[in-house]
């Protein structure tokens, strides 16, 4: 009898077991998103203009997803580094990314090996800032205007040098395209970094480049260097006499930079649309706006992380065959 008894309290056990065993998984599946803190990994150094706008949006986007959100500098590569890191971590919404067009465009078509696609291996969110960029010259350059200094180029083929952060960065890229476009000839002189780039750029050492208007702007103010135009929807209200690439009838030159938000693929869609409606509630902030026009940058384009995506598969498409054209090949 005892036996018999025995026999049964094993199998309601077993049962037991089994019945935990099915439903847990199911409970911690089940588990609202977010509960423990987020991690935004930033491929660059602090300090950059990456590393600026992921900061900013740090704290009221922890407010609006009801979770810390842990900014986690990755520096190495260009981006690529960080970026190959965050492709591989575990889906689940817990570690994100601030993609731009130097991690997320210019690195993939000019890098032999990456480690990363910028599509496939990605879930892109949203954009969180866009970032104007500005033709520059030495104020010893004797062009006092656009038209003025494309004729200058044109006069001295090959002469005049011009500045990016790197070989394959997006600096080469924007003039790589600026040349293609008006038919220039002039020698890239590639630099480490942005900080050899600025002195550079003020000792005439180079004597034009093209890139973020934003760490340049306290120099143009200050008269150390020269803007000629700048590539933004409308003209820059710190800048009112500088024209657009647009006005100077130059729209493709006229896109602005952006910087964005981006998880591992096959984050379940939930979590991205969650992610993206945090961050627009925050990008629609007047807090936010002005904070991104105080730095040099402009608020997001409202687009959803289709549209998102879209947009990066086209300037990958435009910029792809110009490095091919041109050869262009990254460290």
């Amino acid at each position: 009898m005892e036996s018999l008894f025995t026999a049964a309290a094993l199998r309601r056990r077993e049962l037991l077991a089994a019945g935990l065993a099915s439903v847990l998984p199911l409970a911690a599946h089940a588990q609202a998103w977010p509960s423990r803190p987020v991690t935004l990994v930033v491929p660059f150094p602090a300090g950059g203009s990456v590393d600026l706008i992921a900061r900013l949006y740090a704290d009221p986007l922890a407010k609006a997803l009801g979770t810390p959100v842990v900014i986690d500098n990755r520096a190495g590569a260009g981006g690529s580094i960080a970026s190959a890191q965050v492709a591989r971590a575990k889906p689940d919404g817990y570690t994100l990314v601030a993609s731009s067009q130097s991690s997320h465009l210019a690195n993939p078509l000019t890098q032999p090996n990456p480690g990363y696609d910028p599509i496939k291996d990605f879930a892109s969110i949203s954009q969180l800032a866009r970032s104007i960029n500005v033709l520059l010259v030495n104020p010893a350059v004797p062009a006092k205007n656009f038209k003025e200094f494309i004729a200058l180029v044109k006069s001295r083929p090959g002469e005049l040098n011009f500045c990016s952060a790197g070989p394959g960065s997006m600096g080469q890229l924007n003039v790589e395209l600026m040349k293609s476009q008006l038919q220039l000839n002039a020698t890239h002189v590639p630099y480490r970094g942005g900080g050899p780039l600025v002195t550079a750029l003020i000792s005439n050492e180079v004597q034009f480049g093209l890139d973020n208007l934003a760490p340049f702007l306290p120099l143009i103010q200050s008269g150390k260097l020269r803007a000629l135009a700048v590539a933004a929807p409308t003209r820059v209200a710190a800048l009112p006499d500088i024209p657009t690439f647009a006005e100077l009838g130059y729209p493709v030159l006229n896109t602005t930079s952006w910087i964005g938000l981006a998880a591992p693929a096959k984050t379940p869609p939930e979590i991205v649309e969650a992610l993206h409606k945090a961050v627009r509630s925050v990008a629609d902030q007047p807090s936010m706006v002005e904070a991104l026009q105080s730095r040099g940058s402009l608020p997001p384009e409202a687009q959803s992380p289709a549209q998102f995506t879209a947009m990066m598969s086209e300037r990958l498409a435009v910029y792809g065959d110009l490095v091919k054209r041109a050869g262009i090949r990254g460290e």
